[in-house]
């Protein structure tokens, strides 16, 4: 048992009981991390504005016995402010903290994860290009091992003609191959340039039919792996209508 400091991001938070929360964290140097803030919600609360979801801080948490760790001070580092006002890009930054969430370990540090996603949000944050998140989606599948062929054929290797990708098979597919959902050929370049390491680039894009294509594969992706729909997705989805 012993007091510890970190950087986190607030990924989730929950009630628990009348005045506290469970904050769900992912840190710098400890992973994903779970803490129960006390009194947070009560009107009189010194830091309950500082573990909202997006928020960036430093940390100092207490580890007891349990699963659950107490959270004893807090200080903002970047609330992302940009992300806060404009309901598209909030509930966009909302999928990425939603997916960190669903595929960070318990206690297993993983800095590079955390560094990933404290950029990703602070590019969201000035950048609301739809190929933010489609290319921190995309970073991530690749970090947990899953990055898509989209070089050649998954399944003869040809590197003309790729016009279709398929989600079970993790790549893209020639036109004799071809099968699963049909991918043009300006999506297929911005897929090779995001994972390639030519992100500015392609942020500078104009928002067009190809970036829209992306968005919804790299969407597509992310859901194909945690077997399940994202429910900040879903959201925006309704934003939309």
């Amino acid at each position: 048992m012993s007091l510890y400091r970190d950087q986190a991001v607030v990924l989730r938070a929950w009630k628990l009981g009348e005045a506290d929360r469970i904050i769900s964290l992912h840190t710098l140097d400890n992973g994903k991390v779970r803490g129960v803030a006390k009194g947070v919600r009560r009107t009189k609360s010194k830091f309950g504005s500082r573990l909202e979801p997006l928020s960036h801080v430093s940390i100092q948490l207490y580890r007891g016995r349990g699963d659950l760790d107490t959270i004893t001070q807090v200080e903002t580092l970047n609330r992302f402010p940009g992300l806060r006002t404009d309901p598209d890009r909030f509930a966009r930054a909302e999928a990425m903290l939603e997916c960190v969430e669903q595929v960070a370990q318990e206690r297993e540090p993983d800095p590079r994860l955390h560094v990933m996603l404290v950029r990703a949000l602070g590019t969201l944050n000035d950048n609301d290009s739809p190929l933010v998140v489609a290319a921190f989606f995309l970073k991530l599948l690749a970090h947990e091992g899953l990055q898509p062929q989209v070089d050649e054929c998954v399944s003869c290797g040809a590197t003309e003609q790729l016009e279709a990708i398929d989600l079970d098979d993790g790549g893209v597919l020639c036109r004799s191959c071809r099968r699963g959902r049909p991918v043009s050929g300006e999506a297929v370049d911005l897929l090779r340039r995001i994972l390639g390491g030519g992100l500015a680039g392609v942020l500078a894009e104009p928002v067009g039919p190809a970036t829209g294509e992306v968005d919804l594969l790299s969407t597509a992706m992310m859901e194909h792996h945690l077997e399940r729909r994202l429910r900040s997705v879903a959201v925006l989805d309704q934003t939309q209508l």
